[in-house]
This record gives C-alpha cells, structure tokens and sequence, in this order.
C-alpha cells in the first residue's frame, strides 16, 4: 500500500508530475488551473526543478517546449480561453517532435465564458488546435485517483512518441478534495536518446521499429535543429519538395496511428446485457455511473462506457459496448461536442444527445429523467 493523500484534482496532477520527473513548468495563471501552477512553484525547486510564470500563455508554452529541447520533461497548465494562445505552439511541437504536457483544466466557454463554472467544451479544441497533420493524445480522467494515474500516463506517452500531450480535467475535479493513494512504484518512461559519440547523428531520422527519431537535447555534443519548416530527417528545410513533406507528414502521424489501439482505452460498466448504453465523459461519468446504477435496479438494462482517452477515440471498445444495443446516449456538459466525435468513429446506432448546458452538474434523478423519455 502506498500513501495515502487528501487532495484535489489539481493538486494530483502537480504531485503526479513531479514523480514523472517533470524538471520545467512555465505557466501563467488562470482559474480552474491555477493551483497547479501555486503547486509547482512551491515544490519543484524543492527537487531540483525550475518554475517560471510567463506574461501569458504563449510565452508559457514556448518556454515548456525551450525546457523539453534542454532535455527536461516540461509541463503548462491553463484553461481553454489559454489554450486557443497555445494552438501554434502545438503545431510547433507536432513538427518538432517536442514531449510536452499540456494540461488543460477545462471552465464554461467561448472566450473569457464564465471562470469559475465546469464545462466541457473543450473536447474538440484539444484535438484540433493547429492547422495541417499531425496527431497527439488526449487523456480524461474522471476521478482524483485517475488524474494522479493518467498525469504520470501523460508524461509516459509524450516521451515515448515525442508529441504533446494533453490532460483535460473538469472544474469540479480540478477543486475536488477526494482520497488519493500513492503507489510505491510506478512506471517511469524516459526519453529515447542518441549513443554518445554517434558520428553523422539525424535529428529526425526514424527508429524503425516505431518511427520516432531518438532525441538529443542542447549542449550535448551534436547538431541539434529545431526546425518546424518541412525538414528531412538531418532538421534541413526542404518546403519545396513534396515527397519531403508527404513522408514526414506521414510519419509523425503514422507513429501514433499504428499504435492507436494499444493507446486507447476506455471503461465500462454493465455492458453485458446491455440493451442500452450511456456514454459520458469526466465528471459527468461519475454521475452517470450512479444513475446507470439505479436505472437497472428499476429494470432498465443500461449500461456505461466511459472513454478515457478523447483522442485517439477508444473505438474497438465503443463498437463492442454498444454493438448490442437497441440504442446509445451521450451524455455531456455541452452542446454535443463528445456525440460529434462519435457520430465520426460510427454511425450503426441511433445516438441519443443528453446536452446539460448549465453550470451545474445534472443530479442522478435528472440524468435519470433525461434517458427514461426515450427508453
């Protein structure tokens, strides 16, 4: 048994990251993130890291990604209205194959929207951010404990495919107070990096095994380029060449895409007999959970399927929760964003939107009203 923790969401995330061996936040405050950023100045110099509040979260994120190519796993924090000021840099990352955490406590939008109210609008945004082709992983935890887990994944998955990372949280996980346990060990991933001494070193040139480039930091012997042009695989600028860029393009998604199913994931509750299914995401999920729960002890065979990575979707787990049933709803704090992404992976049932637009969270009894007019 590991420690045992009192703790909110955003606190799981900061303790999580530094047990990654995260050495570099940059971040610039915004609620519901901004006891992350509280967090990490006070605790990461303690073990060797550097803090940094930037003028905004352009400079934020640039910083984290200048940290990521010094050889530091690095993380940002903010909320969405921080996140559109992020979209060129991930751009940036997806070109440069830069590992970088983004965590992206999610409030009521669009713009400035309401600061301190939950939301979950930002399921799209995250996927989406820059312009052109590329990938990266979206992770959703719905409860303390997972955000603790899937912060230390996050790190896990940046490194290993050199791509940003994105955590979603929820406002009201990010403020919630819930035991967490820490386990005494855990799995660590660390960046893949070039031998010493390798005469004629590629910066960008492919393991083959998984098409990700070993990565060398600043000052440690060789020609280090960081170029977000089209480049072949010594970093050299080729925009003019259209096999250069098909094939890098190419790769920096493929490296994701062949791994889609091992990455993705997913949780289910009742789908074995399940004649209908509730897909929900986050702390909507938790809520669902209770009002699936009390559903079947009224004779409606419901069951649950949570996603836990957004992206890439868990769609091999979706096909087979709800392959059977006479009907499938999705439940979520917005105006349908989860359902889009859905309605993408398949379209072989009819979906039912269960859009909650308040600031409040639906109770079990209203979530339960919601599904029993279409049962």
């Amino acid at each position: 048994m590991g420690n045992i923790f009192f703790v909110d969401g955003d606190g799981a995330c900061a303790m999580a990251a530094i047990r990654a061996g995260c050495k570099f936040f940059a971040g610039y405050p915004i609620t519901p993130a901004s006891e992350i950023a509280e967090y990490m100045a006070r605790e990461l110099p303690r073990v060797g890291g550097v803090f940094v509040q930037m003028e905004d979260e352009i400079a934020s994120i640039m910083a984290a990604l200048g940290a990521s190519w010094a050889g530091l796993k690095s993380m940002t924090a903010t909320s969405g209205p921080g996140l559109c000021l992020m979209a060129e840099a991930v751009g940036f990352a997806a070109m440069t194959e830069t590992p970088l955490v983004i965590v992206d406590a999610q409030r009521a939008g669009p713009a400035t929207g309401a600061a301190s109210k939950p939301w979950q609008g930002d399921l799209i945004q995250a996927r989406w951010l820059s312009n052109g082709d590329y990938e990266l992983i979206v992770l959703y935890p719905y409860s303390v404990q997972e955000t603790y887990e899937m912060t230390i994944e996050a790190f896990n998955l940046a490194e290993r495919f050199r791509i940003p990372v994105i955590l979603l949280l929820d406002a009201l996980l990010a403020h919630a107070r819930e035991r967490l346990e820490v386990p005494p060990k855990l799995r660590i991933v660390e960046r893949k990096r070039p031998p010493r001494g390798v005469k004629g070193y590629l910066p960008y040139a492919p393991d083959p095994e998984d098409m990700v480039p070993p990565m060398a930091s600043f000052g440690e012997g060789y020609d280090v380029k960081v170029e977000t042009t089209t480049h072949n695989e010594a970093g050299s600028p080729k925009s003019s060449d259209p096999l250069v860029h098909f094939k890098l393009v190419k790769r920096i998604s493929d490296k994701v895409r062949i791994k889609e199913a091992e990455v993705a994931r997913a949780d289910t509750a009742w789908i074995e007999d399940a004649e209908y299914v509730l897909i929900a995401v986050g702390f909507m999920a938790r809520i669902a959970k209770v009002a699936v729960k009390e559903l079947r002890e009224e004779g409606v065979k419901m069951g649950l399927f949570r996603p836990i990575t957004i992206w890439p979707f868990p769609r091999e787990g979706f096909i087979n929760a709800t392959s059977r049933a006479k009907k499938v709803f999705v439940l979520e704090m917005n105006y349908g964003q989860l359902c889009r992404i859905i309605k993408g992976e398949s379209a072989h049932k009819p979906l039912v939107e269960l859009n909650w637009l308040y600031f409040r969270p639906p109770s079990p009894d209203e979530i339960k009203e919601l599904v029993k007019g279409e049962v």
